[in-house]
């Protein structure tokens, strides 16, 4: 099974997908909660990817990759690199089809993120300071070990799969007679806001489409404004989930051509949405979870009396973490 090109992402490929995500997962909520919205002065909705059965979105992109490569098998197996959301995607995935899956971590990685990929039964390898040698590190064995290299964002039926939410949230919003002025998407390397931009570019195409990315780790941002693809020496962020060094290209191509903005946020305003997301909903969100939040409040001004939507894409916070977290509150 070879990577498909741009073109097999699509509004008639991601409904087919969602046959497939359904046999093993619900539709999440989306839901707006009035204390954060009369914080905010804008009706703000949360779509609740943090209560995935990994605790993330990217589980829907494993299950369609998956499901695919079963009917393909051209390999003994699967390999992946990540920083967590994505290995466990893969490896809870692979226990499904029974399929031999293999991650590689960076070192020093979330330890509760690398338990529960070990728990789905997945061969976990360590290499590298960061997510892009652990990539590197990957590509080699898979080269080595007759293994299908799965890429975390630059796989058409990845995209497909997790676009499967956007759907969720357009329709939800359309069944209450509801318009979407704004939505909000975190960017890592891209898959989770490719899926929004090819849903609602086809059915909300009012809905202002902003992505985000953490002030220490803006790669897709820098291309973005460039218009090609800059790679930064370093990726420095609380939020793991989405620090990366180099932009993917798939992905890439269509950011570039679907997104409205993409905007940057620094910890500390990650931080201090994590906090108001636990002071008014109660939900508990990782940092790439919450920078879609932070932009929000970044943006406050300009979404005055406006329908806007928040992605929480993760649950996965590590306990250590939780005390910086909350430590310095007033």
């Amino acid at each position: 099974m070879q990577e498909l090109p741009s073109e097999s992402i699509s509004l008639e490929n991601m409904r087919a997908a969602r046959e497939v995500v359904y046999q093993t997962l619900a539709p999440t909520p989306l839901r707006e909660y009035p204390v954060l919205s009369a914080e905010i002065g804008a009706h703000v909705m949360l779509k609740h990817e943090n209560h995935q059965l990994t605790g993330a979105f990217k589980i829907r992109g494993g299950l369609n990759f998956m499901h695919h490569f079963a009917a393909a098998r051209t390999h003994h197996g699967v390999i992946t690199a990540t920083r967590g959301n994505h290995g466990q995607s893969v490896a809870l995935a692979a226990q499904i089809y029974s399929i031999p899956a293999t991650i590689v971590i960076p070192c020093g990685n979330n330890p509760e993120k690398n338990a529960a990929i070990e728990a789905f039964g997945a061969r976990l390898i360590e290499h590298g300071r960061d997510f892009d040698e652990a990539r590197e590190e990957t590509e080699r064995l898979s080269q080595a070990e007759n293994l299908r290299y799965l890429h975390s964002a630059n796989e058409a039926h990845l995209i497909n799969g997790v676009g499967t939410y956007a759907l969720e949230i357009i329709e939800a919003t359309q069944e209450r007679g509801e318009k979407i002025d704004a939505i909000f998407v975190p960017i890592g390397l891209g898959s989770g806001i490719c899926g929004i931009i090819t849903a609602f570019r086809a059915l909300s195409p009012e809905t202002k489409i902003f992505g985000v990315q953490a002030e220490g780790a803006p790669s897709v941002f820098l291309s973005w404004r460039s218009g090609q693809i800059v790679e930064t020496k370093e990726a420095h962020t609380f939020a793991d989930g989405i620090a990366t060094r180099v932009p993917a290209a798939l992905t890439f191509e269509i950011i570039s051509r679907g997104v409205d903005q993409i905007l940057l946020v620094t910890d500390s305003e990650i931080i201090r949405a994590i906090r108001l997301l636990w002071r008014t909903t109660h939900n508990l969100v990782e940092g790439a979870g919450a920078v879609a939040m932070a932009a929000i409040i970044q943006m406050r001004e300009e979404l005055q009396g406006l329908r806007v939507v928040s992605v929480l894409t993760g649950a996965n916070l590590d306990t250590a973490s939780i005390p910086r977290i909350f430590e310095s509150v007033k």
